[in-house]
């Protein structure tokens, strides 16, 4: 009997609250429409501020890349790959260069970097070496100077931005 009680006491709480809210929604139309606007708008603030730090955390990863997989050619199936190298072009940050890495360093070589140059240094060196190699001051064929004219190109690719 008790527990018959009990569960007839929590349906007359219960249908009494839906009853409630009935009667405030109807009686009180304009509150009701207050309150939803006011939930409506907490909740477009904390989905914004919840998308607000998904692109800030986002925008501040990091690549990183340590290359252990690819330290022994025999280990990867022989992949040639030269993580030093790799880390140097990535550190410099030279990857906007359509030509492959060999030629680049051999570019730099011809003209006398040991470091990467600016635009300026590649033109005022180009001077310098086209004095050098051109065919009429020099008396050689112009092997050399075509050289020296692909290999600035490949520089101002490379570097020149």
């Amino acid at each position: 009997m008790g527990r018959e009680l009990s569960y007839i006491i929590g349906s007359l709480i219960r249908w009494g609250i839906f009853f409630g809210i009935l009667y405030l929604i109807f009686t009180n139309f304009g509150t009701f429409l207050l309150i939803l606007f006011a939930l409506v708008v907490i909740a477009y603030i904390v989905i914004y501020q919840f998308k607000k730090k998904l692109r800030e955390h986002n925008n501040s990863f990091r690549f990183t890349f340590n290359g252990q997989d690819f330290r022994s050619s025999s280990q990867n199936g022989g992949y040639d790959f030269n993580f030093e190298q790799f880390q140097e072009q990535f550190r410099r940050g030279s990857f906007n260069t359509n030509a492959p890495f060999s030629e680049v360093e051999q570019a730099k070589e011809f003209f006398g970097f040991t470091t990467t140059p600016t635009k300026e240094e590649i033109k005022k060196r180009y001077k310098e070496l086209a004095k050098k190699y051109h065919p009429d001051i020099n008396g050689q064929d112009d092997a050399l100077m075509q050289q020296l004219n692909h290999y600035k190109e490949v520089l101002l690719k490379a570097f020149g931005n």
